[in-house]
C-alpha cells in the first residue's frame, strides 16, 4: 500500500470489541468510512480450525460493507497467494507449455489450514497445469474444491487429479508445493473438539511424506519447489531442499508483493469513501 502511494492501518481482532458483543455488520460499517478497502484474514486458531467458520466472517464484512473487501486468508481460500503462486509458474514456465504442478501433505509436528493448498489447486488448474493433489488417506480437502478443480482443468486443457500415494504423485513432477495441513476429522469439529494429541498421532504415521533430497529425486531434474512460507523446515521439507537449487520460495515470496499490489490497485483505485 505504501508503494502505491497510500497508507495501511493494521487493526488487530483482540483491539476490537468482536466477540465481546460487537456485531461485524457495525464492524464493516465504521472501517467503510475509514479507508477505502478493507482486508480480513481470519483463519487456524481464531476460528479453532473449524472449516467454514474463516470464510463466513470474511462475506459477512462484504455482506455490509460499501468498499472492497479483500480475502486475506481464511480457512478456505488464500486468493492473493494463488495469484503469487501462480505468476511463479508463469515466470518459471511460461503461459502455453503443459507442466505437472504436484501439491503435496508435508509432516509436520503442528498443524494449518488448507487455504493454501486449496487456493493452489483452483488457480493452476484454471490456467491449464497438470494438478496432483497427493495426501494421506485421512486430509482430504473440500470435495467443492475438488470438484471445481476438475471441472477448471476440463475447461482449460489441463488435468487435475488426486493421489494417495507419494512416490506416483512426485514422479516426472516441474514444480512441487509441500504443505502441511490438517487432517478432515479435526477440520469438521475443531481442534478442542478433536484433541490436538490425536491430530499429532496422525501426522506422526505420515513422516515420510517430506521433501527431501531423496523423494525429489523422483520429479523431474529441473524442477523447481515452491512454498508459501514459512516452510517448517526439517518437517516439510529439508534445509537441502529449501536452500538448494530447486528452490523458488524467495522469487516466489517477491512475487506476493506485486501481486498484492495489483489487487489494491485493482481494486480500489479511483474510489472515493462513502458518507
Amino acid at each position: 500500500m505504501t508503494y502505491l502511494g497510500g497508507h495501511a492501518q493494521y487493526i488487530d481482532a483482540s483491539t476490537t470489541r468482536l466477540g465481546a458483543g460487537e456485531a461485524v455488520r457495525d464492524v464493516a460499517k465504521m472501517y467503510e468510512r475509514y479507508g477505502h478497502g478493507l482486508g480480513v484474514r481470519i483463519l487456524d486458531e481464531i476460528i479453532d480450525y473449524v472449516y467454514g467458520n474463516g470464510i463466513a466472517v470474511v462475506r459477512e464484512y462484504a455482506k455490509h460493507a460499501k468498499i472492497p473487501v479483500i480475502n486475506m486468508a481464511c480457512c478456505t481460500y488464500h486468493p492473493t497467494q494463488g495469484l503469487a503462486d501462480l505468476m511463479t509458474l508463469r515466470n518459471e514456465f511460461g503461459p502455453k507449455k503443459r507442466k505437472k504442478y504436484v501439491i503435496m501433505w508435508a509432516y509436520s509436528k503442528g498443524f494449518r489450514g488448507r487455504c493454501s493448498v486449496q487456493e493452489d489447486a483452483l488457480i493452476a488448474s484454471r490456467f491449464g497445469y497438470d494438478v496432483v493433489l497427493a495426501h494421506p488417506e485421512g486430509f482430504e480437502i473440500d470435495e467443492k474444491i475438488v470438484a471445481a478443480s476438475s471441472e477448471n482443468a476440463a475447461a482449460s486443457g489441463g488435468t487435475f487429479a488426486v493421489s494417495n500415494d507419494l512416490k506416483t504423485a512426485l514422479e516426472g513432477a516441474d514444480a512441487i508445493f509441500p504443505r502441511n495441513w490438517a487432517s478432515k476429522g479435526l477440520l469438521e469439529v475443531g481442534a478442542s473438539r478433536f484433541g490436538k494429541e490425536q491430530e499429532s498421532e496422525l501426522h506422526e504415521k505420515c513422516r515420510h511424506w517430506s521433501l527431501t533430497e531423496q523423494t525429489l529425486e523422483l520429479a523431474d531434474k529441473r524442477a523447481i519447489v515452491m512454498h508459501v512460507l514459512p516452510v517448517l523446515r526439517g518437517e516439510e521439507a529439508t534445509d537441502a531442499v529449501m536452500d538448494g537449487p530447486h528452490s523458488r520460495i524467495y522469487p516466489q515470496a517477491d512475487n506476493g508483493l506485486y501481486t498484492k499490489m495489483a489487487v489494491l490497485a485493482l481494486t480500489m483505485a479511483g474510489k472515493k469513501k462513502k458518507r
